[in-house]
């Protein structure tokens, strides 16, 4: 016994620039002719888009809404698609005109620097545009974070090895953008000291500390983005530390 309608196309969630035009498809096979409704979530219920009754739903983007399609046959055998999410950034996509935007992520909100004490909760937060949604994996010090694959990342109570240099990647079916790369701190927080109790030997040591620039190119042109890049620069910078220089780390 086969189901009597099967679902051959989902819905995939977006997130978009408002104002932004595309269309939610979904597609399904039976056994008689099908019919199709689709629905919104509105406050804590689901309700029915009147004459949203084709297999595709163009939309504007206006505000961030959750829809769903029914498919319906003759029989009253009915189902529904996955819930969508058509998540709406009150923004434009910078030099990227909606006609020629193709829906790879664009990179709206970049992580803060942060300085937490131990045992306090840490939380970046960062968000992306794309056609589909981007996903997200987060990485620091180059290396990645296994169960940090959302926009926010979050560790409870931090431990001073949480300490370190952290950027997200967002990535989708037409290509991947990275974040900017930001410090975490962690540890007691220190008074800086006033500069009236500085001493002069002081300040001759910071004027003559030793400096480095990291800058490391992984986006090109004409030719795929690179990880190494990111890699090496998060280790040099940590070798460079340790020979006592203060690095300053770049990305593209």
């Amino acid at each position: 016994f086969s189901t009597a309608i099967t679902i051959t196309e989902q819905p995939v969630s977006v997130s978009v620039p408002v104002g932004y035009s595309f269309t939610l498809r979904c597609r399904a096979q039976g056994r008689s002719s099908l019919q199709y409704q689709w629905f919104c979530q509105y406050q804590s219920g689901c309700r029915l888009i009147p004459g949203a009754t084709n297999q595709d739903l163009p939309i504007i983007a206006e505000q961030t809404q959750l829809y769903t399609c029914r498919v319906n046959d003759l029989h009253r055998n009915a189902v529904f698609s996955d819930w969508v999410k058509v998540e709406v950034h009150q923004c434009v996509a910078r030099g990227l005109p909606p006609r020629l935007w193709q829906g790879e992520p664009v990179i709206v909100l970049n992580p803060q620097e942060q300085r937490v004490e131990v045992g306090q909760p840490l939380q970046l937060q960062c968000a992306a545009m794309g056609v589909p949604a981007p996903s997200y994996q987060w990485y620091r010090n180059g290396n990645l974070l296994e169960q940090q694959k959302r926009k926010k990342l979050r560790i409870t109570h931090t431990k001073v090895s949480d300490s370190g240099t952290y950027l997200c990647c967002a990535s989708n079916s037409h290509g991947e953008h990275w974040t900017n790369a930001v410090d975490v701190h962690i540890g007691e927080q220190s008074q800086p000291t006033p500069l009236c109790c500085m001493s002069l030997e002081g300040t001759k040591e910071f004027a003559t500390g030793k400096i480095a620039l990291l800058v490391g190119n992984n986006r090109y042109q004409h030719h795929p983005n690179l990880m190494a890049p990111v890699r090496d620069v998060f280790e040099l910078r940590h070798l460079l530390e340790h020979l006592g220089f203060q690095v300053v780390s770049l990305l593209d």
